[in-house]
């Protein structure tokens, strides 16, 4: 097939979400452009394609269909199916892209963020094409984790959700639709429900860090793959559940703000891996090993969805 004829998407940022974002596109057939404006990280980011893109089980060669451009005006709108917004997560930055993308791309083609919590209706709301745009919410690592939201924001034309979900559908993605623009969407908030429990515990000394991550990952969560909390609770018994909110629930933290240990640790530096501590110390050896472990149990996780489908 001739590369001009494969169907085409475009994608502002190449960061690690755009990059595997892009290799779910190639992996597919499609061909990319993206937009990273820092060529100093074009090496880098071709690797992480051809990386992600083996990980689907492709030919890494795939990403011959990867073009990189420095400037958000170079590439060929008019021959793309969808754009999809993928830069750093900062409204300000958002906001000024979809103004810029409101002449260049043209009208009837979908252009999507990938932000994991600002809204679409507060990202787009103010360009005249508004319409045409909405959340496609990946989640990190966006190759790996099936899942994806498709989410109307207060001016999206239903049809564009339609569309869109239906390339992500083609693509092999388990499509999320969300009705509502809400922040956080569907999935961020319940795990940020999760998370702000799971801050809290540690706050008032319940347990460490190690603790919370052990209790979810071998106890409740280690079930998520099998099936998802609803059906689980329908599974045991749904008067369990009442009883046990009952009980539970009055207690639970419902602060409006984050958790003072989340504070502290980002006030002192210590992000993770990215500064070299968090709640603990992240040398770059431990770092590439725990990074490998990870992704291995993704990608065990996946080939146990795919058996179902």
């Amino acid at each position: 097939m001739n590369d001009t004829t494969r169907r085409h998407a475009v994608i502002l940022g190449m960061g690690l979400m755009g990059c595997d974002i892009a290799a779910i596109f190639l992996a597919g057939g499609w061909r990319v452009t993206a937009v990273e404006t820092a060529k100093a990280r074009w090496p880098e980011a071709e690797a992480r394609v051809r990386s992600s893109i083996a990980q689907l089980d492709g030919d890494p060669a795939e990403a011959a269909r990867l073009t990189l451009v420095e400037t958000t005006e170079a590439p060929d709108y008019a021959s793309a199916e969808i754009v999809v917004e993928a830069v750093p997560e900062r409204l300000a930055l958002k906001q000024d892209v979809f103004a810029r993308l409101d002449t260049l791309v043209p009208p009837h083609i979908p252009v999507v963020s990938n932000a994991s919590g600002y809204r679409i209706t507060d990202i787009a709301g103010h360009i005249a094409t508004r319409a045409r745009c909405a959340n496609l919410h990946f989640f990190l690592p966006a190759h790996l984790v099936p899942g994806v939201e498709v989410v109307r924001g207060e001016h999206t034309d239903p049809a564009i959700c339609d569309a869109v979900a239906a390339i992500m559908d083609g693509l092999g993605r388990k499509v999320i639709r969300v009705a509502k623009d809400v922040p956080g969407f569907l999935a961020n908030r319940i795990q940020h429900a999760l998370m702000r429990e799971a801050f809290a515990v540690i706050d008032q000394g319940l347990a460490t860090a190690e603790d919370v991550d052990n209790a979810v990952r071998y106890c409740f969560g280690f079930r998520y793959v099998a099936a998802g909390p609803i059906t689980q609770k329908e599974l045991a018994g749904l008067e369990t559940q009442l009883e046990a909110g009952r009980t539970i629930y009055p207690s639970l933290c419902n602060s409006p703000d984050p958790s003072p240990t989340l504070a502290r640790l980002v006030a002192e530096n210590r992000l993770g891996p990215k500064t070299g501590r968090g709640f603990r110390d992240w040398p770059a050896d431990v770092t590439a090993k725990e990074r490998a472990r990870y992704e291995k149990a993704l990608l065990a996780a996946v080939r146990i969805l795919r058996e179902e489908d």
